[in-house]
């Protein structure tokens, strides 16, 4: 899901960024005097182990590839904007140092898996938990993630330097990432029901904290 360079028009390169700059400032605003205690280091230990499983990478049809995302772990465990920025900092290192998504489509990979896949992520847990918990789990992340792919083939396919169209894009990582997506789930479900077994005064949603 790191779009390279070379995939997105400069014009939808340019809205990404003024969108993902302006969420990730709401962002930083909201969260201002907010993190206290265990969580600071909660951050740091929750984006370094998203940072690794993002690491491994593998090719699908379309050009472009599929991998761990941690969007929706992000979110639940940290809160949507502790996640957004925790994400968004993952995304920025991986870019500059590692050459992983590009420098022109950066705004647009922000979007789609510090933005998309984490507000979604802890939406839908936030609504469903009271109901099932283990199944709010799983949704947050198996959706977040498929949304965050989709959005990513809604921008490489309107994109005119792109070989392929909408209608392929869309498709392509709709259909992979909605497969995938079964793992990414599973992962949360599994990730975050430890902590919250184990820790969890220091889950924000459990708290209504930074909602």
């Amino acid at each position: 899901m790191h779009i390279p360079d070379g995939f997105l028009d400069p014009w939808i390169c340019a809205v990404m960024y003024i969108i993902s700059a302006a969420v990730i400032g709401y962002s930083a605003r909201k969260l201002k005097g907010k993190l206290e205690g265990p969580q600071v280091p909660l951050i740091g230990i929750v984006a370094a182990g998203i940072f690794a499983a993002q690491m491994l990478n593998w090719p699908i049809p379309g050009g472009t590839s599929a991998h761990f995302v941690g969007g929706a772990i992000a979110g639940i465990l940290m809160g949507p904007y502790a996640g957004c920025l925790a994400m968004a900092s993952v995304l920025t290192i991986q870019c500059l140092v590692f050459g992983d998504g590009g420098i022109t489509a950066l705004g647009a990979n922000i979007f789609n898996m510090a933005i998309v896949d984490v507000f979604v992520g802890y939406w839908i847990f936030k609504a469903l938990r009271e109901r099932n918990r283990d199944v709010s789990l799983f949704l947050a992340g198996w959706i977040g993630i498929w949304l965050g792919a989709i959005a990513a083939g809604i921008e490489i396919g309107v994109s005119s330097i792109f070989a392929y169209g909408l209608t392929t894009t869309v498709s392509v990582m709709g259909i992979w990432h909605g497969v995938l997506g079964i793992v990414e789930g599973i992962i949360t479900m599994l990730a975050v029901r430890f902590v919250l077994v184990r820790r969890p005064d220091l889950v924000p949603v459990q708290k209504e904290v930074m909602a």
